[in-house]
């Protein structure tokens, strides 16, 4: 009684508030709480997917060496719940990320990011997704409609796949790659140096851009050991010709750090929230930032 007396103690309110209805059969409070949490996240996002309550976040990628200037957007998805609030990926990715849900959620995120490029001949677009998704037909066939209706969106679309999804399946990766490289898309790998990915599928994955991981990033100023991570990481990147992003920038000395090492591009909150009311939606001044 002691050990769970403690471990409710640090759960938050909420989960202490699903272990008071445990079942006596359960394994384990904590982890029926866990599972009973992840089942309600999974709920609220199958409604939003049923109803289509989805829309992308915009939050764009500024050049590095002028950052005034916007080298492209990034696309993230937010689903809508009950009540009509915003919600991020990063509340619900990981409940979803291993069943149908999470490929389904990534059609619609292609449907409106290939939207936003079909009716905005200027933008530039990256869009995530998992390799999970590579074989799930809803996703590929709505690739190739909107490619089938406008083949020039192709040249402008980026295709975000993180380190850790690549490599679940790295000759599948690859292969999927080679096809859509030929038809103008580029691809991204995000949140890298975060894994392991090893070297001989790195050679083999020919991505165009590398985004690395925010780790490495926040507080680079002052860390000489992140310094060197990330001016390791950048000439790996350039060595094979790929465009190097810095993720989750947040103040002027970090930028200045990262231009100094060589990266190509910037994103983060010191330049700008991601916001589902970007410039080309925009009828007002004001925008909703998520």
């Amino acid at each position: 009684m002691a050990q769970t007396k403690n471990v409710r103690n640090i759960m938050p309110a909420s989960i202490q508030r699903v272990v008071a209805d445990v079942a006596p059969q359960s394994d384990n409070p904590l982890n029926f709480a866990l599972t009973a949490r992840d089942q309600k996240t999974i709920d609220m996002v199958a409604t939003a997917v049923k109803n289509k309550q989805v829309l992308l976040a915009y939050q764009p990628i500024m050049q590095a060496r002028d950052q005034n200037k916007v080298a492209f957007y990034e696309g993230l998805i937010r689903v809508l719940d009950e009540t009509g609030r915003i919600i991020p990926a990063g509340a619900f990715m990981d409940a979803i990320e291993n069943i149908e849900l999470g490929r389904q959620l990534d059609t619609l995120a292609l449907d409106e990011g290939l939207r936003a490029l079909h009716e905005n001949p200027e933008l530039r677009l990256s869009i995530n997704m998992s390799a999970r998704s590579i074989g799930y037909a809803p996703w590929n066939r709505m690739l190739d409609e909107w490619l089938t209706r406008n083949e020039l969106i192709g040249e402008r679309l980026i295709l975000e796949i993180t380190e850790s999804s690549a490599l679940v399946a790295p000759e599948l990766v690859v292969d999927f790659m080679d096809r859509l490289q030929l038809r103008g898309i580029c691809f991204a790998m995000d949140d890298f140096g975060a894994g392991y990915t090893a070297l001989r599928y790195f050679k083999e994955f020919c991505f165009d851009v590398i985004k690395i991981d925010g780790q490495f990033i926040k507080g680079i100023a002052d860390d000489p050991d992140n310094q060197a991570m990330t001016a390791a990481l950048v000439s790996i990147a350039k060595h094979f010709d790929m465009l190097t992003v810095a993720e989750f920038v947040e103040c002027e000395a970090d930028a200045q750090k990262l231009v100094s090492l060589g990266v190509d591009c910037l994103q983060g909150y010191h330049f700008a929230a991601a916001t589902t009311r970007p410039a080309w939606l925009r009828d007002t001044h004001l925008s909703q930032a998520v």
